[in-house]
């Protein structure tokens, strides 16, 4: 599955993450949101926010990324944190 069928990615989050190795649904389920965001930190992508890691969030659970549950953020934040 392409990433722009999943909720909240569009052509950006599409050119973002291809450029960290991610081109597909798959990939990024495999990787999970929190280890591509750190990937797309590493890579320096300009205009880079938790944002996108809410987007991909949201698009690996199927939610709107302005839905995810406080706590959800925290968590994501928390294993962010870890690495």
């Amino acid at each position: 599955m392409k990433l722009t069928d999943l909720r909240n990615l569009g052509a950006k989050s599409e050119d973002w993450l291809g450029r960290v190795g991610v081109h597909d649904a798959g990939g990024l389920a495999e990787l999970g949101a929190v280890e591509v965001y750190r990937r797309l930190q590493d890579a320096a992508v300009p205009g880079l926010s938790l944002n996108a890691l809410w987007a991909m969030e949201g698009a690996l659970t199927d939610i709107d990324w302005r839905l995810i549950p406080a706590e959800r953020k925290e968590e994501l934040l928390a294993e962010l944190a870890e690495g």
